[in-house]
């Protein structure tokens, strides 16, 4: 079944159309550290719920649930500096060893659980790779709420599989939005290391992380 006899060409079109303009200011509020990324995030995500379940691609139409989640919980965190009774603004820091050994842990468990549950229950025509941009996004989406740097790698790497995905798809305004978000992540990346504390600085503040 084609998108079309899914769900209707102006359906899809201005579903696609308002995903692609919520989500380039979203990546370009996250890049510039701006709070307000995260109430344009929510209302990306709704669209791409819709986006994504006419179009068959199940575990993507089910990450948007969980990034509204995690949303609320970035939101909290950037305006909170991610611990209770404070008001500071989060730092942006790097990934410490232990928060890579988990993210990789879960991120491994989280495809290899999801290619098999779409293989079996669904549809899905690309299981594995819907399942690896939900992981990799998942764990980008969680480095993003805590500012940790090398979450704009983790997008970069989504973003080089979303971008063919979608096309084959058929999503080829979004295609060209992840296209988008790769110069935005790379630009991202780089505003965020130029705000990286001092080296010393950020040593102690990874030894108690």
């Amino acid at each position: 079944m084609t998108i079309k006899e899914r769900g209707g060409p102006d359906v899809m079109s201005w579903t696609e159309i308002l995903g692609f303009a919520t989500g380039a200011l979203c990546v370009w509020l996250v890049a510039r550290q701006h709070v307000a990324n995260w109430p344009i995030g929510i209302a990306n995500n709704v669209f791409f719920i819709v986006l994504f379940a006419r179009s068959g691609l199940y575990a993507d139409a089910g990450l948007q649930i969980v990034f509204i989640a995690l949303a609320a919980y970035g939101w909290w965190s950037w305006t909170h500096g991610g611990g209770p009774g404070t008001a500071e603004a989060l730092p942006v820091r790097r990934t410490t060893r232990t928060e890579w050994a988990v993210l990789a842990a879960a991120g491994a468990v989280g495809v290899l659980g999801l290619t098999l549950l779409l293989s079996r229950v669904s549809d899905s025509t690309v299981p594995f790779w819907d399942a690896l941009t939900t992981g990799l996004s998942l764990m980008a989406t969680y480095g993003q709420c805590r500012k940790l740097v090398e979450s704009w790698w983790l997008w970069i790497a989504a973003d080089l599989v979303y971008i063919p995905l979608y096309a084959y798809k058929g999503l080829y305004l979004t295609s060209a939005l992840y296209a988008g978000f790769l110069v935005l992540c790379a630009v991202g990346l780089l505003g965020w290391l130029r705000t990286l504390p001092a080296r010393g600085a950020r040593t102690a503040a990874e030894a108690t992380a």
